[in-house]
């Protein structure tokens, strides 16, 4: 929703009713991801995509006839012989799209979760796409973190305590995905299914050293989709207009600055490290707080340097009171062996690196294994 929510919010403002569909779930080789939107909008204006132009036709339609009649529906869109260059998906995905009517009375919370995504604050919808009761359907819950007031309900207090206990750890991780449950919320049921619309801040990628290597790898974390932060001490090297990709440019000792982010509770499991000085005096103190005692627990701890540099940086490390535990989440050399030579090539290294400890890869060829491309939770996580 995220893409479509300006003009949705700006319709729902002026009192208008407008269809909103959204992606769900997606199987095979579906072309956009959970949480995608298409709106039906004022005079039949479209605005997103759920498949990148295959089944639009169709869902511009079902967006039509929700409108009129004010019934959510959940439709599933795949591939056959028949319909593959009609309202099916040539890529052979599957998609399910949810598609409500979107309107004050419809969606009451809608501007509160307008501001909270524009003011950076994590939030999450989780709304009732498939239950045996109709009238249940396009209920929301507006969820929010542990300690903030949520609202809404999906019908009732057992359900929305259900649902919120999951959501609140999906909007921690910045997830979406849809959970299965029985129709009143029983975690060993199925009948019901909620979709969590997760809407947190980008992760944020911190690299540290103002050096060449460092603007590539800047300019790779924003293509990733990472909040970047590049920071040296040194104010003849860090200025923004040596990286303009970053979203900001620090001027303060590195591990100075890990310790303010600490105390602002600023860095998370979502956060990723790239040391990029390998410099002793920058690196030690640095990679202490990111690695040692009541260190955030932190996604990726990168550290360039030669395998000559590493043992004398663990060494070092080691000397200050690190453990062997505290050093095995330190990724060094950094990236992964692609035979990367120049700046670019590097940073594609390491983000290669990090996409790999997300989502469990191995860094080998495609052609050399078997099994499953692309590694996906299960679907309905409490289904069944």
């Amino acid at each position: 929703m995220r893409e479509v929510l300006d003009r949705l919010l700006g319709w729902w403002q002026e009192g208008h009713q407008v269809a909103l569909a959204t992606v769900v779930g997606t199987w095979k080789s579906a072309p956009r991801q959970p949480g995608a939107a298409m709106l039906v909008g004022v005079d039949g204006e479209a605005v997103g995509s759920v498949s990148g132009g295959c089944v639009e036709g169709a869902v511009y339609e079902l967006g039509q006839q929700v409108i009129a009649s004010g019934t959510p529906v959940l439709q599933r869109y795949g591939v056959s012989d028949d319909e593959a260059m009609g309202v099916g998906l040539t890529c052979g995905g599957i998609l399910d799209v949810f598609v409500e009517r979107v309107g004050r009375e419809d969606f009451p919370e809608l501007a509160e979760v307008a501001a909270d995504i524009e003011a950076g604050v994590p939030v999450a919808v989780a709304t009732v796409v498939e239950h045996p009761d109709p009238d249940l359907l396009g209920r929301h819950l507006v969820v929010r973190p542990e300690g903030a007031e949520s609202s809404g309900t999906l019908g009732s207090e057992r359900a929305d305590a259900a649902v919120l206990d999951d959501a609140r750890g999906m909007l921690a991780q910045g997830r979406t995905a849809t959970l299965g449950y029985g129709p009143d919320g029983q975690r060993r049921g199925e009948g019901m299914r909620i979709f969590v619309s997760s809407y947190a801040p980008r992760p944020r990628m911190l690299v540290f050293g103002a050096i060449d290597f460092a603007a590539a790898v800047a300019r790779m974390g924003t293509f990733l989709g990472y909040r970047v932060t590049v920071c040296d001490a040194r104010p003849v090297f860090a200025t923004a207009s040596r990286f303009p990709d970053a979203d900001e440019v620090v001027v303060s000792w590195p591990h100075r600055y890990v310790e303010e982010q600490m105390r602002l509770d600023a860095l998370d499991g979502r956060t990723v490290a790239c040391v990029l000085t390998h410099d002793p005096k920058f690196d030690v103190p640095l990679l202490e707080r990111l690695l040692g005692d009541g260190a955030p627990p932190l996604a990726y701890v990168g550290a360039m340097g030669s395998r000559r540099t590493h043992e004398d940086r663990l060494a070092r490390l080691r000397e200050v009171g690190l453990t062997e535990e505290q050093l095995s989440i330190l990724r060094s050399p950094i990236g992964l062996d692609l035979g990367a030579r120049t700046p670019e090539e590097t940073a594609v290294s390491i983000a290669a690196e990090i996409v790999a400890l997300r989502w469990g890869g191995q860094g080998e060829p495609l052609s050399r294994t078997e099994g499953a491309i692309h590694r996906h939770e299960p679907e309905d996580l409490h289904a069944g």
